[in-house]
């Protein structure tokens, strides 16, 4: 069969813009691979694609979870995998965009077997967090399984919290399981990752002014409907990278300047870590360049075509 695209990178380097070209060259249909664009009503701050400026091009997997659900890794590799074969089926090309790696790895490598989550101890470990911070949790986490630990920095909290929670579910320390995952799908061999590399300073300045974008069109407005409609402050959605600085400047931990200036810096170390995670991952083609820039699609399509 034939490959399956996947194209990824850090926040503003233009993956959208790449995919829907790659998309209208090759008669194929986009599934999001975006943490936060999977949320309807997470609109301001997540960069998705107007439907006129999509092509045409048919997008999967946007816009169809609820803001109060915490949507997992395992839930999207679960949709994305249905979905492939949905598109296949219809003669398409499936093309994977978006820069959550950990959405991709769990699309490559499922996940070993665990309990559901407990959303009970869920929110008491995340008050925790938010009362002691997220070095507390990591102290709690080197207690129970130190092997993990090891593995896993403070700032990782999402994943030190799912460390404790298995911990606690199930008795067993997580890093002694990780050899229980299932045999990826058949599709996972024929995913071919391209990530973008764009020039670190002109990236940075594109996050700096997106980010002034997304204030004036109304961010804060956004999460306050979001909050008043009930949604918890500490929810997945919330918590993304552009809302959750919102959230302290609403409860008035900060001010609006401030809040603005460490969503830049906030944003700007997670696509330094976007792609800090991708150089770890296997098998990357990588392109020196915007998404935007029209030479990208033309290297895209060069290692598409080569043999190695």
């Amino acid at each position: 069969m034939s490959s399956i695209i996947a194209i990824a990178g850090p926040t503003a380097s233009g993956k959208s813009e790449l995919g829907i070209q790659v998309a209208l060259r090759l008669d194929g249909e986009i599934i999001n691979c975006d943490s936060v664009q999977v949320y309807r009503e997470i609109n301001v701050a997540t960069a998705k694609v107007p439907l006129a400026d999509r092509g045409g091009v048919p997008h999967h997997l946007i816009d169809f979870v609820a803001p109060s659900v915490n949507f997992s890794a395992a839930d999207w590799a679960r949709e994305a995998t249905r979905t492939i074969a949905e598109i296949e089926n219809r003669g398409k090309i499936p093309i994977l965009v978006g820069g959550t790696g950990f959405y991709l790895r769990a699309l490559r490598q499922p996940f070993f077997p665990s309990p559901a989550t407990n959303e009970e101890l869920r929110t008491r470990l995340t008050r925790i967090r938010n009362r002691r911070g997220p070095e507390h949790l990591h102290a709690i986490l080197r207690k129970f399984d130190p092997a993990e630990a090891k593995n896993l920095g403070p700032r990782d909290w999402p994943r030190v919290q799912r460390a404790i929670e298995f911990h606690l579910q199930t008795g067993a320390p997580i890093s002694e399981h990780r050899g229980l995952r299932e045999a990826p799908g058949e599709h996972a061999g024929r995913i071919k990752l391209f990530v973008l590399n764009p020039p670190r300073d002109t990236l940075y300045s594109r996050i700096n002014a997106r980010t002034e974008i997304h204030f004036a069109n109304g961010l804060v407005d956004e999460v306050q409907r979001l909050l008043d409609a009930g949604i918890p402050a500490d929810s997945n959605a919330l918590g993304a990278h552009g809302y959750r600085r919102v959230v302290e400047f609403l409860r008035g931990e900060r001010d609006l300047p401030a809040a603005i200036e460490q969503t830049k810096l906030d944003v700007r170390h997670y696509a330094k870590r976007q792609l800090t995670w991708f150089r770890r991952e296997p098998g990357v083609h990588w392109i020196e360049r915007f998404g935007d820039d029209p030479l990208a699609l033309a290297e895209l399509m060069r290692q598409l075509e080569s043999p190695t």
